[in-house]
């Protein structure tokens, strides 16, 4: 059975990644441990906050792939613990997000269970380009694209 696209309008060219994007955004939603916030704290920053009880800083890694944001937690067992009862079990974890582009990471923090990761979001430069037209001198002609198209 195949799916209809969004993207499939002759308006929108080149949203092939985008469309991939979200596929794998809505794979990313069935995930629910940890919990997480996402907070606005300025114009043009963002913090994400995951509840990270019992992991330490040597726990945890955050690495930046292409334009995803991977949040692990890999906890070990105490073997010299003998527990009359186990609540709390050491576990392991990945969250992901995927980040606009140009979004930066600016830093990372565990304060009291709580993974904080503030990110920045810089404002765009406006982008306008002059495409430069080329009168052809027969149909016969091949003409080279990039050439063609101004963008030499």
């Amino acid at each position: 059975m195949s799916r209809v696209s969004l993207f499939n309008s002759p308006f929108l060219l080149g949203f092939e990644q985008f469309e991939q994007t979200l596929d794998r955004i809505s794979k990313m939603s069935a995930e629910g441990y940890p919990p997480y916030n996402i907070e606005q704290i300025g114009s043009n920053s963002l913090r994400i906050t995951l509840a990270v009880a019992g992991f330490t800083d040597a726990d945890l890694s955050i690495e930046l792939e292409d334009n995803q944001l991977l949040i692990r937690g890999r906890q070990t067992d105490d073997d010299e613990r003998i527990y009359l009862h186990r609540g709390i079990a050491a576990r392991q974890f990945q969250r992901s997000f995927v980040l606009a582009e140009g979004i930066e990471i600016v830093s990372a923090e565990l304060d009291n269970g709580l993974l904080h990761v503030d990110l920045i979001r810089p404002d765009p430069e406006p982008r306008v380009q002059k495409i430069k037209i080329r009168k052809r001198a027969s149909r016969a002609e091949t003409v080279d694209v990039t050439s063609a198209a101004g963008l030499e």
